[in-house]
Order: structure tokens, then sequence, then C-alpha cells
């Protein structure tokens, strides 16, 4: 059976994507061959497996990383770019799953987590093109009320004070469209390059001391050893990071997530006075609908909108017309512009939204289900991971009682049920 690793893309290249185009050098790692040993094997070579490889390494222990593809190949270094300030679900959600007081503390690794991202792009010097700012705004007038709010939610009970509410009036002076309903500005938030930042994470790894090794796809796991296609790596830990693109590797994991695609868009850049009547200030934004528009300007104005989700393995024929259909429907002023980069991606959600933390065994854990949270959580996600291989636990229990309960249906009607009630809560956003 066709993977998600090999259905859409050529093996060991990187999508042809704008952020590809941008990225500047590009190191290659070799190939594992042979036998070799390690404290620590990581396999998958995106932001958590990345940051776990870091964090351990910084710590002295022995770490090899083993990507199947190049480092920042799957989601990580093809996403939105968007850096968020909380987890994925809202607030309310994690308070009613496990009460105020470990949703409280979730909100204090997210928070964490935003400033471990700017903290390792100053510390290690990543040229990513980091800009402060994040804008939700309200699809529909029902949603204003609740996003409105939230705000001041942050603010009474989780001490955050760099969001507040935008009305629908000046929603429309930010934004060149009065599509929507208000929502709030968090300057907390943030934007980047997805795929710069994964490759200067790798750098970072590289120079503490750990291990890469690319075009490594495993073909097996056992605990404390991990199988690639042309080599293994005996490991007292393994740490399993692949989030999207299991392709049948760790079925506890995989039933506790599900891939999802989702497509992004590039333009031709715009001048400086019409890409600023379309978000007038260097934010990025993104919006409520259930499969959501999410959007911002690269630095040299060309818009960056990624929308439309697929829930098969196969990405659609025509990437570039079913997204810039979501753009028009926003922005229709911006219809003479042309598509330079059309690309898609696989995440992995789970049915809370919650990331899912596992111990698959004595040696092995197991960090995904990210939801769309990717740069900031599972940055967060691999030192945690890092934090619990070294002996400490307090992070890694509290993250491993979040319930991220098996999706229905098994094996075979797990993707079909997802699609159908995705198409159910798609309709939803035209009603």
């Amino acid at each position: 059976m066709t993977g998600y690793l090999t259905a859409n893309d050529t093996p060991g290249s990187h999508a042809d994507s704008w952020y590809a185009a941008t990225a500047g050098e590009v190191p290659e790692y070799p190939v594992l061959e042979g036998e070799t040993r390690a404290d620590v094997c990581v396999v998958g070579g995106g932001y958590a497996g990345l940051s776990a490889a870091l964090h351990l390494a910084e710590r002295g222990f022995d770490v090899i990383l083993v990507e199947a593809n190049r480092v920042g190949w799957g989601a990580s270094g093809r996403n939105g770019g968007q850096v968020g300030i909380g987890p994925r679900a809202e607030m309310g959600k994690y308070e009613r799953a496990v009460g105020r007081e470990d949703a409280r503390k979730v909100w204090d690794i997210a928070v964490a987590a935003n400033r471990l991202v700017k903290d390792l792009i100053q510390r290690r010097g990543i040229d990513c093109d980091l800009a402060p700012g994040y804008l939700e705004a309200c699809w529909k007038a029902s949603h204003a009320p609740e996003v409105m709010a939230y705000p001041e939610h942050l603010a009474r009970h989780y001490d955050h004070h760099d969001c507040r509410p935008v009305s629908k009036d000046e929603m429309a002076g930010m934004l060149g469209t009065t599509r929507y309903h208000g929502g709030y500005l968090d300057m907390a938030g943030a934007h980047l390059h997805p795929l710069r930042y994964a490759l200067g994470l790798a750098r970072a790894a590289v120079g503490a001391g750990a291990r890469i090794f690319e075009r490594s796809r495993v073909t097996g796991l056992a605990p404390g050893r991990v199988a690639t296609e042309a080599g293994s790596v005996t490991a007292d830990h393994v740490i399993l990071a692949c989030n999207g693109y299991l392709d049948g590797l760790a079925p506890r994991v995989a039933r506790r997530t599900m891939p999802i695609n989702n497509f992004i868009i590039a333009t031709e850049p715009l001048d400086e006075g019409r890409a600023r009547s379309i978000i007038r200030d260097p934010v990025c934004v993104c919006d409520t609908k259930f499969v959501l528009n999410y959007y911002r300007f690269s630095p040299d104005n060309r818009m960056l909108w990624g929308g439309g989700e697929s829930y098969g393995r196969r990405f659609p024929r025509d990437i570039a017309g079913l997204v810039r259909g979501k753009m028009l429907e926003v922005f229709p002023q911006l219809s003479d512009l042309a598509i330079t980069h059309a690309w898609g991606g696989t995440l992995a959600i789970t049915g809370t939204r919650f990331p899912a933390f596992q111990r698959l065994d004595e040696r092995t854990l197991a960090i995904s289900g990210w939801s769309g949270s990717g740069i900031h959580m599972a940055t967060m996600g691999g030192q945690i991971a890092a934090e619990a291989v070294a002996g400490t636990m307090e992070r890694w229990d509290l993250m491993a009682r979040l319930p991220t309960p098996e999706f229905p249906g098994g094996d075979w009607f797990r993707a079909p049920l997802l699609a159908l009630a995705m198409t159910w809560y798609s309709l939803r956003d035209r009603l």
C-alpha cells in the first residue's frame, strides 16, 4: 500500500514549495549504513525530533536522529509558519477535560513553548524571518461573542495580557475585506519561515553533538532497536516523532492520530501599498472556519495562503485551483495574481486536538498529534521528551494524562468516517 511518505512527493527531495525555493543552503546528512549504537535514537526529522535531539545532546547524551527523507521534509517544512501562543484547543476545552489546575499547567507549557521557539531562534542565530503578531478572525457572526471574550478569559485566569479583542469595524480596517465579524489580536503570536527554522534546529543539534542521518527510512521498531533500510541503531531509549508520516510504523500511535492533508499557495509579489491594503500590519491571520483559512505575507509581499483539506493519501490534482478559490472568497481583489507555487503536506490530528504523549514500552516514547500547532508545541514536545529520557517526568506525565481517545473505525474505516465528519462541519461553515 502506498503510504504518506511516498504518495505525493519524490522521496529524498523537498516539496516544490516557496519555502524550499527560499531555504538557502540546505545541508545534506549521510545515509545510515551498518549497525551503530547511541544512548538515544530519535525517529523523525521534524520539529519534535530535532528539538529532542538538540536538548538531549545539550545534556550530554549520544544521540542519533534518523529521517526517512530530508530534515524538515514533512509538515515542519511546509506549514503556514504561524507560531501560536496557547495549545491548539481553546482553554475551556482543557478545563472541562482535566480541570482548571491542570489546564493552567498546560497553558504554562504552551506559553513556554512559544518562548522556547523565540529563544532558540535568538540563541542559535536561526535566520527564519521571525515576526510578531497573530490575528484571529471570526468567519461567522455567531463566532464573535466567544472569540472576542477569549482575551478577557486569558487575562483573568491565565495572566495573559498580550491579547485584545478586535471589533468588526476594526477588523475591516486591518484587513481588506468586510467578510469577518471581529476577532482578537495576540502580539505574542508570531510567524516565520518554517523550513529555515527546521534547518536551523538541525544545525544546532549537530553543533551540540547529535548525529543526523537522512534518507534512512525506518523499517522496524523494537524496544531499544531501530532498523532502517540500510542499517540499524541500538539505543537505551527511542523517541518516535513522526506525526502524520507514521505509515504503519507504530499502530498504537496511529490509532490515536489521524493524518490529514492541507494545502498552501504562494502568489507573485505585490507592491508594498497593495499588500498593506490587504493586511495592514505585518501579522499572520487565521479565521474560525472549521476547515480554516490561514494566511500572511512573505517578506517580499507574496500572499502565502493556506486552506482546504483532504483525508485520503493522495493530494488533489489542482492544488492551486483549490486554494486560490478559498483566497478569492475572502479577497476577490486578488484575482489578477499569478500563483507561483502550490504544495501540500500531511499533519496529524487527535480527536480532542490535544497532543498525544505515549510510552509504548519501557524504552520507547512517542510524541505526535500536534493538530496544526506544531511549530511551538512540537518544539516543546521534543524538549519534554528529552526531559523524560533524562529522568524528569513532571511535564511528561501531565501531557500524557491528556485524553486522546482512539479514532473509531479501526484501520480500514477511520479515514472514511473522518471524511464524513469533516464534510459535515465544513458544510456548517456555509450555513
